[in-house]
């Protein structure tokens, strides 16, 4: 009873996300500027980002369509990248996609991630894994050609 509650509370975060997408505008002159495209569904994401003074994301902007899944994980990785650091960006990648992966969290990645803890529950649908990660990679690579 309480893991279908838990179940449909995490359904509800998703299609949350997934109507109402947080950060929809493009950011202007972006430092990040990052696009995916999964060819197998047709899920589009671009993702914009400024830093401030420091290295600290202060800007985050998305546009795409697809399917909830992608496009609700773009909105909640949206909303986690404010405040962060390049660095601190890349630790959460690696342990978002350990988690889709399976890979077991700390009780503080858990606390970290909050509403994306929503998507851990993907991993059990294998062809899904891909579009929670398609604004993940997209990030990744938007990150490496900055640092060029």
């Amino acid at each position: 009873m309480e893991e279908d509650k838990l179940d449909n509370l995490y359904q509800e975060i998703i299609l949350d996300h997934y109507r109402r997408p947080r950060n929809p505008n493009i950011v202007l002159n972006p430092q990040i500027h990052a696009e995916g495209f999964n060819p197998f569904c047709g899920d589009r994401i671009i993702i914009t980002a400024n830093f401030d003074k420091d290295g600290v994301v202060n800007e985050v902007g998305m546009e795409g369509e697809g399917c909830a899944i992608s496009q609700a994980s773009a909105s909640m990785m949206g909303e986690i990248l404010k405040g962060k650091t390049l660095e601190s960006i890349s630790i959460l990648t690696e342990t978002f996609r350990g988690m889709m992966r399976g890979n077991n969290l700390s009780e503080k990645d858990i606390e970290l991630f909050g509403e994306l803890m929503a998507l851990e529950g993907v991993r059990e649908f294998p062809v899904r894994i891909k579009c929670a990660l398609l604004a993940w990679s997209a990030l990744d690579e938007g990150i490496n050609n900055y640092k060029k």
